[in-house]
């Protein structure tokens, strides 16, 4: 069910897409061989599908999982170090590139879900701290091992690590670069699912038509609600910013209308595309 109402989708190489559900896209990294790891290239592609996905109003959800054995062992290190070379121009070390930014650091307005598939490591593990939601094979592991490798996870999961889990188990994890199970995420509280390898994509798609199903501005505004108070200090101010901005715009919206319309009539709503 391929979006039909805007821009095109994105034709990129490293990332497929198919639409499993009414309002969903699921964007598979498809770099089996290399684990699925990132290069500078697979970075520009994640971010533009990304945008792509924020402006397609017939979509609501998106779904992230891996091709193979991996999600994704995240930055090309084989690139990185041809990066480093003394001939190499300093400013297009990997390291100054868009470091993962198109996912690990992606404010973006509609909810992303990770379906872990197998093993996670640096980027790839930093992309799933960043998601909103997460489903988890049994056998996947995470890990960051940039320190083991005289680099750091610079893609922005560190703070977002210690909001979560906070800074003693976020220490341990990135300070001893150790392998982290699927069950151990989950007792953590960054993955939300831990279920058998052959149905973590099911499971994602489950909970995406679920999000999906209800109004999209609606959506988009409980998202932006819980990213302020995850990304700012004050809870209030966080309440603040979402009354001042989404919520303003929802109430503008043909969406709020139709919905208690069509609770009053105990009907379902026909939603309009979010213009949020």
């Amino acid at each position: 069910m391929a979006p039909t109402n805007t821009l095109p989708p994105p034709t990129p190489s490293f990332l497929k897409l198919t639409f499993p559900a009414k309002g969903v896209v699921l964007v598979r990294m498809d770099r089996p061989k290399d684990l699925n790891a990132m290069s500078t290239a697979g970075q520009w592609e994640m971010d533009s599908v990304w945008k792509w996905f924020d402006q397609e109003d017939t979509l609501s959800v998106a779904i992230i999982t891996g091709t193979g054995r991996a999600f994704s062992a995240g930055a090309d290190l084989k690139e990185w170090n041809n990066s480093m070379s003394d001939d190499a121009d300093p400013k297009a070390r990997m390291g100054n590139a868009p470091a993962f930014k198109p996912l690990s650091r992606r404010l973006g307005k509609k909810p992303v879900i990770a379906a872990v598939n197998g093993l996670a490591m640096g980027g790839g593990t930093e992309f799933i701290v960043n998601c909103d939601l997460v489903v988890a094979a049994d056998d996947a592991y995470f890990g960051l091992p940039e320190v083991r490798r005289g680099i750091a996870a610079i893609g922005g999961a560190l703070p977002r690590l210690i909001r979560t889990i906070g800074l003693q188990r976020a220490s341990e994890f990135a300070l001893t670069g150790r392998n982290v199970t699927a069950q151990e995420m989950y007792q953590w509280g960054v993955v939300n699912k831990v279920v058998p390898k052959e149905r973590v994509v099911d499971e994602a798609v489950k909970l995406a038509e679920a999000i999906a199903k209800n109004s999209p501005d609606a959506i988009i505004c409980t998202r932006a609600g819980l990213r302020q108070g995850w990304e700012t200090a004050s809870v209030e101010r966080a309440v603040e910013w979402t009354l001042e901005k989404e919520f303003a715009e929802l109430q503008r919206g043909e969406n709020i209308i139709e919905g208690l319309k069509a609770f009053a009539e105990k009907r379902e709503p026909q939603w309009k595309a979010s213009r949020l």
